[in-house]
């Protein structure tokens, strides 16, 4: 899927997609280019609903963990979201150190963490929580703060900021 983000317009291409990967329905691909075509025309983050539909989007319909970055710049406007690491359906290996690289790489000033929840169970871990502070630690190194770490399931997103998590 190809977007422009000057007309709004919207076309698909055909790619071969492996029998073994995962693939969207069509509708839900457009929504996120058009939220992402968002991100990349406005303040994103001006609109927190923005970044959470978004996210919503992409991650809770996934019948395993994705762990994903929001890279974000010194405005606090999106650079790129990234899958970065894929699990199973109740856990996902996370390296810090991979995420420090792929910040450095953008040059991002801050960044949103999250993963989903396929269980549906939407309250953080105790090691959900540990890899939030050992991601803040690391980044902290760099100075790329870390805004929130939000868990996405079909019905609910928590974000750790709102909970005092962070």
């Amino acid at each position: 899927m190809s977007r422009n983000c000057r007309d709004g317009a919207l076309s698909s291409h055909s790619a071969l997609t492996p029998t073994w990967q995962y693939t969207r329905p069509e509708v839900v691909q457009q929504a996120l280019d058009l939220l992402e075509c968002s991100f990349s025309e406005t303040d994103a983050l001006a609109s927190p609903a923005i970044v959470r539909d978004y996210l919503r989007l992409l991650l809770a319909d996934r019948p395993h963990e994705v762990f994903a970055v929001v890279f974000l710049d010194a405005q606090h406007r999106v650079i790129e979201v990234i899958e970065m690491f894929r699990g199973t359906l109740t856990q996902t290996s996370v390296y810090p150190r991979e995420v420090v690289i792929e910040a450095l790489a953008r040059n991002a000033a801050a960044v949103i963490l999250t993963h989903n929840h396929p269980s549906g169970h939407s309250q953080p871990s105790s090691s959900d929580e540990a890899l939030t502070r050992a991601l803040k630690a690391a980044l902290q190194l760099i100075d790329v703060r870390v805004l929130d770490h939000l868990i996405v399931t079909r019905n609910e997103i928590v974000s750790f900021a709102e909970k005092g998590l962070l």
